[in-house]
């Protein structure tokens, strides 16, 4: 799927990818595709330029769905260690919490920067998993030490973890009130389907 960068086709972006994943009968990778889709879309917006051009490929692989986004800049992304205070940065960071692997080639026009995520059945395990990864990932980067973290430590981590997903999430022009409600209903949906 062709596209340009801006916040406008973003948002197309997204639809069009729980549509393609519908047809192939894969809604319940629609969430976590449509977040990958978004992130790697709004990195060409922001580091590579408003209004270029650049291409999205779904692929879907045996239990995996890769998601690749081509664009002709050179520059290969890379995972930086951030400060809790920085509100960017966190780009690549979500995508390596959310995929099974992910990373970026140069291409003969530019780049294609990759994840790839599970459509196996065990996806909620893979969920408590994820989340697990992403507090210890996320306190790491914030100067916590490494080990077992406390509950009280855990529970804090998830609260600056989810404020930043809402600064996030407000910073791309979108209600962080709309998001904690998607992000219940998503939850209570999979709970009941359990």
């Amino acid at each position: 799927m062709p596209f340009e960068a801006a916040p406008a086709e973003v948002r197309l972006l997204r639809k069009a990818v729980i549509g393609q994943l519908g047809r192939w009968g894969l809604p319940a990778a629609a969430d976590e595709a449509a977040l990958l889709v978004t992130e790697l879309a709004t990195n060409v917006l922001k580091h590579v330029g408003e209004g270029v051009s650049a291409t999205l490929i779904l692929e879907w692989r045996g239990e995996r769905l890769r998601v690749e986004v081509h664009d002709k800049s050179r520059a290969i992304p890379e995972l930086r260690s951030t400060e809790c205070d920085v509100e960017c940065g966190r780009g690549l960071h979500l995508i390596a919490a959310c995929a099974l692997d992910w990373g970026a080639v140069l291409t003969a026009a530019g780049k294609a920067v990759w994840c790839e995520i599970p459509l196996s059945a065990g996806k909620s395990c893979r969920r408590v998993e994820r989340a697990a990864e992403a507090l210890e990932g996320y306190r790491a980067g914030c100067g916590g030490r490494h080990g077992t973290m406390t509950e009280a430590g855990i529970e804090e981590s998830a609260i600056e973890l989810i404020a930043d997903l809402l600064h996030w999430t407000a910073a791309r022009g979108q209600a962080p009130d709309d998001l904690l409600d998607l992000a219940q209903m998503h939850y209570e949906a999979e709970a009941d389907a359990a």
